[in-house]
């Protein structure tokens, strides 16, 4: 295996990984940002009150968004293991 492939690999899993993470990390982006907001106008500013939504957004995003992620890293995994043959 040269170079070109192992480094064309990495890229390929790491924008897998960017493009998985992406959904949850936005979703809890989000929450945390309309949290903060609402916390700065209503001045209460107890740390752990944006834990709870954060949780509540990223398992939607995961229920909402699972199906996805496990078909595209899958697909990442099939590719990795369907190429294991032509090492040489």
């Amino acid at each position: 295996m040269d170079t070109e492939t192992v480094v064309s690999i990495l890229r390929q899993g790491l924008y897998l990984v960017l493009m998985v993470s992406a959904g949850p990390m936005a979703a809890a982006l989000v929450v945390g940002l309309f949290i903060s907001v609402l916390q700065a106008t209503t001045q209460v500013q107890e740390q752990t009150l944006s834990y709870v939504p954060k949780i509540v957004a990223v398992s939607a995003a995961l229920a909402i968004l699972g199906p996805w992620m496990l078909k595209e890293v899958v697909q990442f995994t099939q590719m990795i293991l369907n190429s294991i043959p032509s090492v040489h």
